[in-house]
């Protein structure tokens, strides 16, 4: 039993483990993909407080991880299959096991996409997934498709790799964002430059529809596809309805980042936001961090840690 999980290790999520962990709180932090977030995916930041000079997303982010570490958060890389918030004990659920908390930070950013394919939202559950550890088992022999550009695709690949006969994985982009080259996957064909154009199937997939970097149409044949692309809607679709979003899915929190659940909190590019940047991102960590104090200890009113 954690005092509070915080699911999205971005900058609202890393921040808010800095101030829970300093308040004697125990901090799990669950991240799906350490190197696929906004801010990691950044290559030149020059205006965040307190940074001089040019420093890399990533490197922001590490730094401010690593502080979350040394007041006593601990961090696991693992995505989120379920949740179960409606109690007084809030239970996530991931491939590593369940694990309970008093509270719960919701720090996952924007991940979901205004546009989809052509398909993809009529097959959605019926061969088109954007979960690999929740969906890989029922492909066991089959051939899938991997859409991505991130450290999120090449993770949730590796996931499939243990289950698909084959992997065609479509980048649209010249190279995997965060990553190193194409590191080598069983039973995997990376088809980089590569730009999705229609999930097709009636029923169920039957194939998916490509332009390949030499500009030629293709149609390639395969059971299953898994959609990893990034994009500007908020990444809250595993919270079930279990707490209130508006029309576009952000959650409905009050200027304490409070959910209307109890013990259910918001930060970041879950809320809606007129802006986008690093340093909002964090300010809303810290508020919802010192949220999570006053209701786990019953406060009456807020403590900011000045020293």
């Amino acid at each position: 039993m954690y005092d509070v999980i915080i699911i999205g290790g971005g900058p609202a999520g890393a921040t808010a483990a800095i101030y829970t962990a300093r308040a004697n709180l125990s901090t799990l932090v669950l991240d799906k993909a350490p190197g696929a977030g906004a801010l990691a995916l950044t290559h030149k930041i020059a205006n965040y407080p307190g940074v001089t000079g040019q420093i890399s997303g990533r490197e922001l982010l590490d730094t401010i991880r690593a502080q979350a570490e040394e007041f006593g958060a601990k961090f696991e890389t693992t995505s989120i299959t379920a949740v179960d918030l409606e109690g007084d004990t809030k239970m996530v659920f991931t491939p590593d096991g369940m694990f309970e908390s008093k509270a719960v930070i919701v720090a996952t950013g924007s991940k979901g996409r205004n546009r989809m394919l052509p398909g993809e939202e009529r097959l959605l559950g019926r061969g088109v997934s954007t979960c690999a550890t929740c969906d890989g088992a029922f492909y066991q022999g089959k051939e899938v498709a991997v859409i991505g550009d991130s450290e999120e695709a090449l993770e949730e690949a590796a996931a499939l790799a243990k289950f698909a006969s084959k992997i065609h994985f479509i980048v649209p982009r010249p190279d995997l964002q965060g990553v190193d080259g194409f590191p080598p996957l069983d039973n995997t064909t990376y088809l980089p430059r590569t730009r999705p154009l229609e999930v097709v199937g009636e029923e169920k997939v039957t194939g998916i529809r490509i332009k390949t970097a030499a500009g030629a149409e293709e149609l390639l044949p395969v059971d299953g596809v898994f959609v990893f692309l990034s994009g500007s809607k908020p990444g809250t679709d595993f919270l079930q309805d279990q707490v209130p979003l508006d029309e576009a899915g952000f959650m409905q929190l009050d200027p304490f980042m409070q959910s209307a659940v109890p013990g259910v909190f918001g930060a970041g590019e879950v809320r809606r936001s007129p802006v986008k940047q690093a340093v909002v991102a964090a300010a809303d960590g810290a508020i919802a961090a010192m949220a999570v104090d006053k209701f786990i200890n019953r406060r009456e009113s807020l403590i900011p840690q000045y020293k």
